[in-house]
């Protein structure tokens, strides 16, 4: 019987070795690590996954598009994407930085405490603090494919519209407001107003920036979840924990990176089987989504 080989495709010089540890916990019998990918010298290595195998015994490889550079690993994942043609193909799962499956499990983990949809004067409100990172525009765009009326906040107003104008391209219908961060939280400013209308509050940011200090948290009156996936200190959101997992505080309920970590990695492991599964598969950050609203 094949083993299970598993292509690591990184955009990075080392490739990473967290996904590495993970594909092996995930059932990938062999592990071939690449790095410094581009879609250029991607060609050969999809076709060595695709030509190396009868078409029978193809759901035996697959291939992980990973790497810190989120818009050079999605463009060697589109290239891998076009290679591939008729029957002749291998299961593929892109999840640059691990962008794609913590947005996933930010979202599902709020979902389990708060409706995110509904019409649009009823729909959940979420603000994205850190919303044009690779985590936060992934997160505003999953809020905003289930409905939610999401707020993209960010230092530079101008790149919160892109990412706004990004989301509603691949979100038909989406409801999506931007602001400017670069002034905090001040009493009265745009950006205490929208936290203090948020259901969802989530933070994005890079890691050890502080986006949301004591009167900014105190601000979220009408927050019922909020979530801070820096797991390096200092918080993102000032008096949430890494470890925190739906900690009551108040009305809301608090999850820290490591709190939404467990989710997230059960959607990895969950998703490299499925790309052994089926040559079909191609995940993404909605697929992603979808496992783990399945877990």
């Amino acid at each position: 019987m094949p083993r299970k080989v598993l292509i690591q495709l990184d955009c990075d010089p080392q490739p990473s070795v967290f996904d590495a540890v993970v594909a092996v916990d995930a059932g990938a019998d062999v592990l071939l690590r690449h790095g410094g990918v581009t879609p250029e010298n991607a060609v050969p290595l999809v076709h060595g996954a695709m030509f190396t195998r009868g078409v029978a015994d193809l759901s035996d490889t697959a291939i992980f598009v990973g790497g810190s550079d989120v818009a050079a690993a999605e463009a060697v994942a589109e290239r891998v994407r076009r290679t591939f043609f008729g029957p002749v193909r291998v299961g593929v799962m892109v999840d640059p930085n691990g962008a794609n499956t913590t947005a996933g499990a930010a979202v599902v983990v709020a979902a389990r405490h708060v409706p995110l949809g509904g019409a649009a004067g009823s729909a959940c409100r979420a603000i994205v603090l850190g919303g044009t990172g690779p985590v936060g525009q992934r997160v505003a765009r999953l809020l905003a494919g289930k409905g939610a009326h999401v707020t993209i906040a960010s230092r530079s107003v101008e790149r919160a519209r892109q990412v706004a104008g990004s989301v509603t391209a691949r979100v038909p219908g989406a409801r999506m407001e931007t602001i400017e961060s670069l002034g905090g939280c001040l009493p009265g400013s745009a950006l205490a107003k929208a936290i203090g209308m948020a259901d969802v509050v989530v933070a994005a940011g890079a890691a050890g920036a502080t986006l949301l200090d004591a009167a900014g948290r105190a601000a979220a009156s009408s927050a019922r979840v909020i979530i801070d996936l820096n797991a390096v200190p200092p918080a993102g959101i000032e008096g949430v924990v890494a470890t925190d997992k739906a900690r009551p505080d108040g009305a809301a309920v608090l999850y820290g990176a490591l709190g939404v970590g467990g989710t997230k990695m059960k959607i990895h492991r969950a998703a490299i089987a499925r790309i052994f599964a089926s040559t079909d598969a191609f995940l993404d950050a909605e697929d992603l989504l979808v496992i783990g609203e399945s877990l």
